[in-house]
């Protein structure tokens, strides 16, 4: 809901807020980056060994994140988005 008005704040909190901001997005950017190699590792030992004891037992643990085999292909499904990686 957006409540039409003004603020007033200091320019010094407020270049603290776009840095934040900015901080933020590169962390997303980077999360997003980590869980792609992430699934990449997860593929190439998908071809290697059977993990599906372990992506199970993590998948049971996790509150977070759930990890999808199908074809020798892992990805990584964040719970709280709709986004795979």
């Amino acid at each position: 809901m957006k409540v039409p008005g003004t603020v007033t704040i200091d320019l010094k909190d407020y270049l603290d807020l776009i840095e934040h901001s900015q901080r933020t997005s590169e962390l997303r950017d980077n999360t997003s980056r980590a869980a792609k190699e992430m699934s990449v590792f997860l593929s190439f030992l998908c071809n290697r060994t059977d993990i599906t004891p372990y992506v199970e037992e993590f998948n049971r643990q996790s509150k977070t994140a759930k990890i999808l085999l199908q074809d020798n292909r892992a990805t990584i499904e964040f719970t709280n988005d709709t986004d795979e990686i």
